[in-house]
């Protein structure tokens, strides 16, 4: 073999070795970031993966099992889902958000939030009696109904409950929540409910008008459509993507726990029996995919429902806090809706046009993370 021959075989060696150290390379910067393992001091007071997910359980945090529920007049909290716009200052629009339910102390009926129809009657009525009248469903459309009963020997209103005597009764329906208005069509399907309870107790029930309840619950909703904020940040991969194990790691070492589906992850309230502080999502397929560690995602969403986290709970705050710190454990950037980054001032806006909302809140009674604005906006 002559040396121009040892030449290029050689030449042609390099250029091959070359090619697949290329190849290589390329397949490893496609490979997204995965998980890494802690040390067992690190993870001693972790909470337990679910299996196949990489998402961590809460354990402790009075958090229930996932189901979607509504904020009702018995406490439960639903607050929004994740959208895809970097800041959604949404006010008809609520998001979809599947956060855990809390619980917390039954708020009651309240004129200001439902419509009460009182329910008189002659004598002692038993809690069992009450609870065989209540109807099948405690909803009248699309909004929440109940009943309470005037406990007798302690002369307070609540549920009905066994073993218990009662001698008075009020039915009630909620105005408004984020699906609208209380409509003709549900107050009367309200006057069903609360009068075929009221003739299975033996009593009378008096009604408001159809007309002035209907108008006050356009009115009610009118105004939570105008105060109605939900806002959104879209964390993006800057070079590298990750697998879904990765984002519910940093999301995890940040405070975060399963939410109720794949891909869903809240921050528990500090107080229990709050809402969730904050929501993040990324892509429910890719967390419930064959296998999720080799699944690229290049985005997540955080979220605040805003009138369902309590004001000195600074969530604002915590959510630029926490935008801030996974973009920096997972080089990554927060973006706009524009695929810009968010400049300083922007978040310092938003910052002083929620406290004006704050204070519209608490002038009508709705303050943030109260029982009756997680209602009304729910």
């Amino acid at each position: 073999m002559s040396n121009l021959q040892i030449g290029l075989a050689i030449a042609g060696g390099l250029v091959l070795a070359a090619v697949v150290a290329h190849s290589a390379w390329s397949a490893r910067k496609l490979q997204p970031k995965l998980a890494t393992p802690e040390s067992p001091a690190e993870d001693a007071s972790a909470p337990p993966v679910i299996a196949g997910t990489g998402l961590q359980a809460g354990l402790g945090t009075g958090l229930g099992t996932g189901e979607r529920l509504e904020p009702s007049f018995d406490g439960n909290s639903i607050p929004g889902a994740a959208d895809s716009t970097a800041i959604d200052m949404a006010l008809d629009t609520p998001l979809d958000i599947d956060l855990l339910p809390a619980i917390e102390k039954k708020p009651g009926l309240d004129a200001l939030i439902d419509v009460i129809a009182p329910v008189a009657v002659d004598g002692e009525v038993s809690g069992e009696a009450a609870m065989a009248a209540m109807p099948a469903t405690r909803r009248a459309g699309s909004k929440p109904f109940a009943v309470e009963c005037l406990n007798t020997l302690t002369a307070h209103w609540e549920p009905p409950v066994a073993g218990q005597r009662y001698n008075a009764f009020q039915c009630g329906v909620q105005l408004a929540n984020r699906l609208g208005a209380l409509n003709q069509i549900e107050y009367s399907e309200f006057v069903m409910k609360a009068q075929g309870f009221a003739d299975a107790v033996g009593g009378e029930a008096e009604f408001p008008e159809m007309g002035d309840e209907v108008a006050r619950a356009r009115e009610l909703d009118q105004f939570a459509s105008g105060h109605d904020a939900q806002l959104s940040f879209t964390l993006r991969a800057l070079t590298t993507a990750w697998s879904p194990g990765y984002v519910a790691q940093n999301a995890a070492r940040a405070g975060f726990v399963a939410g109720a589906i794949p891909g869903r992850m809240v921050l528990p309230a500090a107080q229990r029996g709050g809402a969730p502080l904050l929501g993040l999502a990324f892509d429910t397929q890719a967390a419930m995919s064959e296998d999720p560690e080799q699944t690229a995602l290049r985005e997540i969403t955080l979220t605040l429902d805003v009138p369902q986290v309590p004001r000195d709970e600074q969530p604002f705050a915590r959510m630029r806090e926490t935008a801030a710190t996974l973009a920096a454990s997972m080089d990554g950037v927060v973006m706009d809706g524009n695929g810009n980054p968010i400049a300083p001032d922007a978040m310092d806006l938003i910052g002083t046009e929620l406290e004006q909302l704050y204070d519209t809140l608490d002038e009508r009674e709705f303050s943030a993370g109260s029982p009756l604005a997680r209602r009304l906006f729910s």
